[in-house]
């Protein structure tokens, strides 16, 4: 199975996690998600993989998440998949999708959870 990974160009931890599987002869495709935004089904595909709500793959740190309000339990998954869409700087990052299934690489090492 491919390799995927959402990357951010400008994260160290994703150059650092991108790096990893290149040094290993592993060419993954990479989604620069913030300028080839996921759709809805996309990103419910991406959290369906990881096994986890939208809650889980939100990102606070430099993201309009507090703008937003995102910690409001009023938000249901729906409308939280919503924002993400909207706002693709939600998502936390790296994602990596790979033959055993996909991860967020925090910390960066949890890369080898999914890729043999």
């Amino acid at each position: 199975m491919p390799v995927t990974i959402y990357h951010n160009p400008k994260c160290s931890t994703s150059r650092k996690v991108l790096g990893w599987l290149r040094d290993r002869g592993i060419e993954p495709q990479v989604v620069e998600y913030l300028k080839t935004p996921p759709d809805r089904a996309q990103i419910e595909d991406l959290l369906a993989r990881l096994g986890t709500g939208p809650r889980g793959l939100l990102r606070r740190r430099g993201t309009p998440y507090d703008e937003l309000g995102l910690d409001d339990p009023k938000w249901s998954d729906s409308d939280l998949v919503g924002f993400i869409a909207e706002h693709p700087i939600l998502i936390e990052r790296p994602v990596v999708v790979g033959d055993k299934g996909a991860v967020i690489c925090r910390p960066p090492e949890r890369v080898w959870e999914v890729v043999g």
